[in-house]
C-alpha cells in the first residue's frame, strides 16, 4: 500500500516538475493547452481511477477551460487500449478457448477505449453484430491499489490538517470509493444493465443493448451492438439542442426518482444518439441505487422546492439524506433558517442560472457547519447530478436545468399545476357553472373525501349529478356524460334499472325495516351462498370495508393468531389493515415489501402485524411458510383491479400452500363480485377461498356488504348462547342497519336479474375487449405511451412506457398529471371518467356509447399532445 503511495506522490511531483519543464520550452505552446496536456498525461499514467476523474472533469464545460475540456474528452473513450495480440489472450482466456469457436469474426482492434474497459466489435455464428466490452490487463488491481492509495492520502490529510477535519474526507471518500470499485466485475455491470434494459424496454427515446448472458464473464461483457452518434458529437445530431439535452436530464431523472436504479455515469464517452434523437445508454459499470424511501424523499423534497413551501423541504431533505450530527439537533431552528435562505436562493432568486455544483457546496458548507454530511447514496445521486448536468450543458449551453426539473417533478405529481388548472377553468366555467357553484359551496361545510377532496387524487372539477339513468348521468346544467365510474363498482346494471328499482319502491312501501328480522335478508343470504361453491354461511354488513374487518376479526378469533399476510397495492377498504402497502408509498425489496401505513392516524400496531407480498410472485410465497404460526389468515384481491391482472398459477400456489399450512385464504371480490362473473373471480377461475368479502353489486346501488364462506369460520360470529364461552371464543360482529330490508331487497333485485340472465358477462367482456382496443390503438397511432390493462369490465390505464409488473413497478414512471388531465379533457367531451387509475362500464353501456367514449378518448390526447402533456 505505501508502495503505490509513494508512487502516486512521486507520479504528482513528477507531473508538475515536467509541466514547469515544459512550459519553458514550449512557450510558443498556448498556457491553457499545455495545462490541459500535462493534466492529461497525468492521469494517464496514473490509471483507471485517475482517468475516471478526467472524464467528469471533461463534462464541466460550464467551469473550466475550453481547452481543458476538448483535451480531457479523449478519455471518454480514446484511453490507451491493449494492443491486438493483448486482446486476443485475454478474450481467449475469458472464453476458455479459441475466438473462433465462438465469434465468426471479430476486429482486435478496439473501437472505443476508456478507463476500464475497451469494446471490441464481433459477430456471432448466427449474423448478430455485438459488442465485446472486455476489461484491460490489471486494471482491476490498479483501481484497488489506487483508491487504497487515494484513501491513505485522504486519511493523512485529514489527520494533519485541523481545517479540514470538518469536511469529513475520509467518510467521503470511501462513499465514493464504493461507488467505483465494481467497475472492473462484468458479472456486476451486465446485471445492472438487465435491469435498466428492463425499464426502458418500451421507451419511446431510450435504448440500453441487451446483455447475451451466456457470453458474460468476470471480465468480459457480450452485448448487442447498436449504431449511435457518440455524445460529444452531439452538435451533429439532427434534433433540436434544447430537447436533446432535456431528454438526457429526463432520463436520468426517471431513473433516479421512478425506477430507483440509475446509470451512474453519464458522460459523453457513455451515451450514444441516433439520428432521429434517441438515447443509447452504454457502460453500466457505475451505477446509484435508491430505496423506496429514498426515492419518495427525493421526490417529496424537489416537490416543495418547486411549491417553494422551504419548511416542508428542509424536513424531507434532512430527514432522508442528512446524518445529522449532535449540534444540528440542538440548533435545528438555526440550521432550518440558513438551510432556507440556500433553497430559496437557488430554487426561486436564482433558478434561471441553476448550478447543481453551486447548491451542493452551499449545502454542505451548511452541514459542515453543524459537524453533519450528506448519507452515501446521496452523495452518489451528486455525482449523477453533477455528471448529467455538466453533458446537458454541453449539448445545449442555454439549457434551463431547475426548469426542466420542474416539468419532470410536475409530470409525476397528482395535483395539477397552475397552467392547466387555469385552462380547465376557463372552459368548465362556460360548461358546467352550476357544479362549480357546488363545489365551492361544499368547501364551506363538508368535506367529501370520496369524489371531491379524495385522498392523493382530489378533484379539482367535480360532477354534481341531478339525475342518473342507464349508463349515464346528467349534471345541474344539462349536461349528458356517458359514465365510467359507476359509483365506484355497484352499479353493474346502469343507473335506475327497473328491476332494482322495482324492488326499492316495493320494499318502501312495506317500510323500513333494521334491527329486526324480516325475510329479504335470509333470502340475500341463500342467493350469495347459492352463487359460491365454497360457501356454507353468510354473514350481512353495511360495506366492502366492514366485511373486510370482519373477515379479518373472524380468522383472528379462529387461529388465536393476530398477524395478517396481504398483498402490495391491493386496497381493502379505510381501514386501517386494508390501507397498509395498498397505494404509492412502498417501503423494503420488491421481493420483501415491508408494510407502510396508508395514512396518518394508522394504529402502527396494524402495520407492524403486516406480512407484504408481491401478487403473481410465486417464490415470494415463501413467506408464507416463514410466517406460518403467526398468521391469522392471508388477503387479497383475486383479480386486483389497480392493474386488471388475473395469475391463475399464482392462485393456484397461493390456495395450496394456505391448505398445507392451514392458513385460512381471504378473497376480497367487493369489486370483483359478481362484475366479472355471475359468483365472482373464484368461480372463473375455479380457486375456492376460505372466506369472501363482498359488497358493491350485491346491494344494487344502496350500501351494502356481506362475508361468506365456510360455516367453522362465519360461526365464530354466532353466539353459543353460553356468554362466558362467546366471550372467550366468538367474535363480535354487529351494525345497526346490517341486513335492513331495503338494502336486502335492493340486493335480490339486482342479483336475481344477473342469476337469470347471465349473458350479460359475456356482452360486457365483449364491449370491454372492443373499448380497450380502440383506446389501444388510438395512443399507438398518436405515439402516446399508454398502458391499457382491460377484463371482464374493468379498466386500468396508466400513461407510462413500462409494462405491468409488480404493482409498484407499474406505478414508478406514471405520469399522473396527463392521468388526472384525462379525466378533464373526457369530460369536456361528455364522458365522466374518474380522476383514479380505474374505470368500469356497465351493463347498460350501448356499443354506440363506447365508441362515443373512444372517440372522446382520441380527441382528448389531440388536445393532450398539442397541450404539451407528453413532450419530452
Amino acid at each position: 500500500m505505501f508502495g503505490h503511495l509513494a508512487k502516486a506522490t512521486a507520479y504528482t511531483a513528477l507531473g508538475a516538475a515536467e509541466y514547469s519543464v515544459g512550459s519553458i520550452l514550449r512557450r510558443n505552446v498556448d498556457a491553457e493547452q499545455r495545462r490541459a496536456d500535462a493534466i492529461l498525461a497525468f492521469l494517464l499514467r496514473m490509471g483507471p481511477i485517475y482517468i475516471k476523474m478526467g472524464q467528469i472533469a471533461a463534462t464541466r464545460s460550464d467551469l473550466l477551460p475550453p481547452s481543458w475540456v476538448d483535451t480531457l474528452r479523449v478519455l471518454q473513450d480514446q484511453a490507451p487500449h491493449m494492443s491486438p495480440a493483448e486482446s486476443r489472450a485475454a478474450l481467449e482466456r475469458e472464453l476458455g478457448g479459441p475466438l473462433e469457436s465462438t465469434f465468426r469474426s471479430i476486429d482486435l482492434v478496439p473501437i472505443a477505449s476508456a478507463s476500464v474497459a475497451q469494446v471490441h466489435i464481433g459477430e456471432l455464428p448466427d449474423g448478430r453484430k455485438v459488442a465485446v466490452k472486455l476489461v484491460k490487463n490489471a486494471v482491476p488491481e490498479q483501481i484497488d491499489q489506487s483508491l487504497t492509495a487515494i484513501g491513505s492520502l485522504v486519511k493523512l490529510v485529514h489527520r494533519v490538517t485541523p481545517p479540514v477535519r470538518e469536511l469529513g474526507l475520509p467518510g467521503r471518500f470511501e462513499e465514493v470509493a464504493r461507488l467505483l470499485r465494481p467497475q472492473a466485475d462484468m458479472t456486476y455491470e451486465a446485471r445492472q444493465q438487465q435491469r435498466i434494459h428492463h425499464n426502458f424496454k418500451s421507451h419511446p427515446y431510450v435504448l440500453v443493448p441487451s446483455v447475451i448472458p451466456e457470453l458474460v464473464t468476470a471480465r468480459m461483457l457480450v452485448m448487442e451492438f447498436m449504431e449511435g452518434i457518440p455524445g460529444k458529437l452531439s452538435r451533429t445530431v439532427d434534433f433540436p439542442d434544447d430537447q436533446l439535452a432535456r431528454r438526457l436530464q429526463d432520463v436520468i431523472y426517471t431513473m433516479l426518482y421512478m425506477h430507483g436504479v440509475c446509470h451512474g455515469d453519464p458522460h459523453p464517452g457513455n451515451v450514444l444518439f441516433t439520428p432521429d434523437g434517441r438515447l443509447v445508454l452504454l457502460d453500466y459499470g457505475v451505477t446509484v441505487e435508491l430505496t423506496e424511501d429514498e426515492k419518495w424523499g427525493l421526490s417529496s423534497f424537489y416537490y416543495a422546492c418547486t411549491r417553494k413551501e422551504w419548511d416542508i423541504a428542509i424536513d424531507r431533505f434532512t430527514r432522508y439524506f442528512v446524518i445529522a450530527g449532535d449540534k444540528l439537533e440542538r440548533e435545528r431552528a438555526a440550521y432550518d433558517a440558513q438551510m432556507a435562505e440556500v433553497l430559496k436562493f437557488h430554487f426561486d432568486v436564482s433558478s434561471s442560472q441553476w448550478s447543481t455544483i453551486s447548491y451542493f457546496n452551499d449545502v454542505n458548507a451548511i452541514l459542515r457547519q453543524y459537524d453533519s454530511r450528506y448519507t452515501t447514496n446521496f452523495t452518489k445521486v451528486e455525482l449523477v447530478f453533477l455528471s448529467c448536468e455538466g453533458f446537458a450543458t454541453q449539448i445545449d449551453p442555454n439549457i434551463d436545468i431547475w426548469a426542466n426539473a420542474r416539468k419532470f417533478t410536475d409530470r409525476y405529481s397528482p395535483y395539477m399545476n397552475a397552467e392547466v388548472e387555469r385552462r380547465f377553468t376557463v372552459d368548465f366555467e362556460r360548461q358546467m357553472p352550476a357544479s362549480l357553484k357546488l363545489r365551492d359551496r361544499a368547501r364551506d361545510t363538508l368535506v367529501a373525501p370520496t369524489h371531491i377532496d379524495r385522498y392523493f387524487f382530489p378533484s379539482g372539477f367535480p360532477v354534481f349529478v341531478a339525475e342518473a339513468s342507464g349508463g349515464s348521468v346528467t349534471d345541474y346544467d344539462g349536461n349528458q356524460y356517458i359514465d365510467l365510474s359507476g359509483g365506484y363498482g355497484p352499479h353493474l346494471l346502469g343507473y335506475a334499472h327497473p328491476a332494482i328499482n322495482t324492488a326499492i319502491a316495493e320494499g318502501t312501501a312495506r317500510g323500513l325495516v333494521n334491527g329486526i328480522g324480516n325475510r329479504a335478508e335470509i333470502e340475500l343470504a341463500e342467493l350469495l351462498v347459492d352463487a359460491f361453491p365454497a360457501a356454507d354461511k353468510a354473514l350481512l354488513c353495511n360495506s366492502g370495508t366492514e366485511a373486510i374487518q370482519f373477515a379479518i376479526r373472524m380468522c383472528r378469533g379462529y387461529r388465536r393468531k393476530t398477524m395478517v399476510a396481504k398483498f402490495e397495492g391491493h386496497y381493502h377498504g379505510f381501514s386501517d389493515q386494508g390501507m397498509v402497502s395498498s397505494w404509492f408509498r412502498f417501503a423494503g425489496d420488491k421481493h420483501r415489501p415491508e408494510p407502510v401505513a396508508g395514512s396518518q392516524g394508522v394504529d402502527p400496531g396494524a402495520v407492524s402485524n403486516t406480512v407484504v407480498l408481491q401478487y403473481g410472485d410465486i417464490p415470494g410465497l415463501a413467506r408464507l411458510r416463514e410466517h406460518a404460526d403467526d398468521l391469522a389468515c392471508v388477503l387479497l384481491e383475486p383479480m386486483p383491479t389497480s392493474v386488471v391482472a388475473l395469475h391463475h398459477d399464482f392462485l393456484a400456489e397461493l390456495r395450496s400452500l394456505c391448505t398445507e399450512l392451514g392458513i385460512p385464504l381471504i378473497f376480497d371480490e367487493v369489486v370483483s363480485g359478481f362484475r366479472v362473473a355471475y359468483g365472482g373471480v373464484q368461480v372463473m377461475a375455479g380457486i375456492e377461498p376460505d372466506i369472501t368479502a363482498l359488497g358493491k353489486v350485491i346491494g344494487g346501488g344502496l350500501p351494502c356488504g356481506a362475508v361468506i364462506g365456510k360455516a367453522h369460520l362465519i360461526d365464530t360470529a354466532k353466539s353459543s348462547q353460553d356468554p362466558y364461552y362467546d366471550y372467550e371464543n366468538k367474535v363480535f360482529a354487529g351494525g345497526t342497519l346490517s341486513g335492513n330490508s331495503l338494502t336486502c331487497a335492493a340486493g335480490l333485485g339486482a342479483l336475481r336479474h344477473l342469476r337469470d340472465n347471465q349473458h350479460i358477462y359475456a356482452q360486457l367482456e365483449e364491449n370491454t375487449q372492443r373499448l380497450a382496443d380502440l383506446m389501444r390503438e388510438a395512443a399507438e397511432q398518436r405515439g402516446v405511451a399508454c398502458r391499457i390493462n382491460a377484463r371482464n369490465s374493468i379498466f386500468s390505464l396508466n400513461f407510462s412506457h413500462r409494462e405491468a409488473g409488480l404493482y409498484r413497478e407499474r406505478m414508478a414512471g406514471s405520469n399522473f398529471k396527463a392521468t388526472i388531465a384525462l379525466a378533464y379533457y373526457m369530460r369536456k367531451h361528455q364522458v365522466y371518467l374518474p380522476e383514479l387509475h380505474s374505470f368500469l362500464i356497465s351493463a347498460a353501456h350501448t356499443v354506440e356509447d363506447l365508441d362515443q367514449v373512444a372517440h372522446a378518448f382520441e380527441k382528448s390526447l389531440d388536445e393532450m399532445l398539442a397541450d404539451q402533456l407528453f413532450v419530452v
